[in-house]
């Protein structure tokens, strides 16, 4: 079995790889943890040169922190005694994930809810509701729980 783990810097990613560990998995599964690096607002520094080189920097700073949660993330699930690896990829999480998930083949892709609701999520849009619709496999979203046992927004 092959399960992407998409995953971002949020708490409703830390619980999602909580709920992985937890699981029972067949002895050959294989986990693939995913960042997607969101691409750069179009026309950005179109005015400026100098914006565009310090957007390039901003851009290259939050893929280094991006590699390194998807780093962390996959040496918690291998602590855990699962085989993990990982790879940050460009483009809109939506999509970006997707596109990972049948290039690789995956059974199932595993990705943490925000809760958003409303004009919150029609404006931030939500990659769960998304990759529900249009993946090509199964998919597990993982809710965050809150210190009384309800679902987190």
């Amino acid at each position: 079995m092959k399960v992407l783990i998409g995953v971002d810097d949020s708490r409703h990613s830390r619980a999602t790889l909580e709920f992985v560990q937890k699981m029972s998995w067949p002895g050959e599964t294989r986990m693939l943890v995913v960042s997607a690096l969101a691409p750069e607002a179009p026309g950005f520094g179109a005015y400026e040169p100098a914006a565009a080189v310090r957007a390039a920097g901003m851009v290259e700073g939050i893929r280094e922190l991006q590699e390194e949660l998807v780093t962390r993330s996959r040496k918690t699930l291998t602590e855990a005694g699962l085989h993990a690896d990982g790879r940050v990829i460009e483009g809109d999480p939506r999509e970006a994930l997707l596109e990972e998930a049948r290039q690789e083949s995956v059974d199932l892709i595993v990705v943490g809810s925000h809760g958003r609701t409303g004009l919150e999520k029609l404006l931030m849009g939500s990659v769960a509701s998304h990759v529900v619709a249009h993946a090509p496999c199964s998919v597990l979203v993982v809710r965050r729980r809150s210190p009384g046992g309800e679902a987190e927004s």
